[in-house]
């Protein structure tokens, strides 16, 4: 994280039924409490489940930014799916982006037809490397799954995220933008998927 930045611009994608737009609600919710200017634009595919989701997040301390990022400007790119990674670091992405992708594919309805192709994650993974800065890759869906409920890999990605330290925002201030918005034992399962993605991040 650059201590002299202004501004930030993140990108969560996914697709739909993933939890993309309940989490870049609530990290924007957390940057306004923090005093930020906040604006988030949320873009999609087929409207179905299963349709593109991709949400843009701009934080300014200085203004008010438009709601989607300019092409080529994105700081960071948070992916629950991978595919949906590429493609969007290749439109928003630049040299210096870092991307955090969650590793489980998401089949579209022409790959599960047999009518197209899922890329070899291992070609995904080389073309995103060869993006960006830097890549980071979570397990998020597959440690979802382990702690009950698959929908739990968005809070484990954005505990992967703020575990990096790309954004200024701490996971300790996150927590408290979830105890608003939770309760009981929802409050408690998200915290768990929030530390779970940290952990994977430390280790």
């Amino acid at each position: 994280m650059n201590p002299q930045k202004d501004s930030y611009n993140l990108i969560i994608t996914g697709v739909g039924g993933q939890g993309n737009v309940l989490s870049s609600q609530l990290i924007g919710q957390a940057f306004v409490h923090k005093g930020y200017f906040t604006t988030i634009g949320e873009t999609y595919g087929a409207s179905q489940r299963g349709g593109s989701v991709m949400s843009h997040i701009r934080i300014s301390l200085k203004k008010q930014l438009s709601p989607l990022i300019p092409r080529g400007k994105a700081d960071v790119i948070a992916a629950l799916e991978p595919v949906e990674a590429l493609r969007v670091l290749t439109h928003y992405g630049n040299p210096e982006t870092v991307a955090i992708v969650n590793t489980r594919p998401i089949y579209p309805v022409d790959v599960i037809a047999g009518n197209e192709e899922y890329p070899e994650l291992a070609e995904i993974k080389k073309s995103l490397e060869t993006l960006s800065r830097k890549v980071y890759y979570v397990p998020a869906t597959d440690r979802a799954m382990e702690m009950g409920s698959a929908i739990l890999g968005n809070m484990i990605m954005i505990g992967a995220l703020l575990e990096l330290k790309l954004l200024p925002l701490r996971i300790e201030e996150f927590r408290h933008t979830l105890s608003k918005n939770f309760n009981d034992k929802r409050l408690e399962t998200n915290l768990k998927a929030l530390e779970e993605g940290s952990k994977i991040i430390q280790a």
